[in-house]
């Protein structure tokens, strides 16, 4: 399903036009974004949970010379999906 898709759903589920559903999703993945930044998680009932972990450093080769190279640690965002979402998708 891609971004206008959801949208279609969203606007004709709650009624409203397609602008209004577009403004909404767009407040919503902004709140995700910016309470992920601060390092909180979003939770969603029923759905599950956006959290940020840590990716620590490691090893890798460089593809081009085959050298061993670090790669650095980084903060990412995951996703734990909700045991109702899970049951849903079997």
């Amino acid at each position: 399903m891609t971004k206008a898709e959801l949208i279609s759903i969203l606007a004709k589920t709650a009624g409203g036009s397609r602008a209004s559903a577009d403004r909404a999703f767009g407040a919503f993945v902004g709140g995700v974004h910016e309470s992920l930044r601060q390092g909180k998680p979003v939770t969603i009932s029923g759905f599950g949970t956006f959290v940020v972990a840590r990716r620590a450093t490691r090893h890798g080769r460089d593809p081009r010379n085959g050298s061993v190279i670090t790669i650095p640690g980084a903060r990412v965002p995951k996703f734990r999906a909700s045991r109702a979402l899970k049951i849903a998708v079997r």
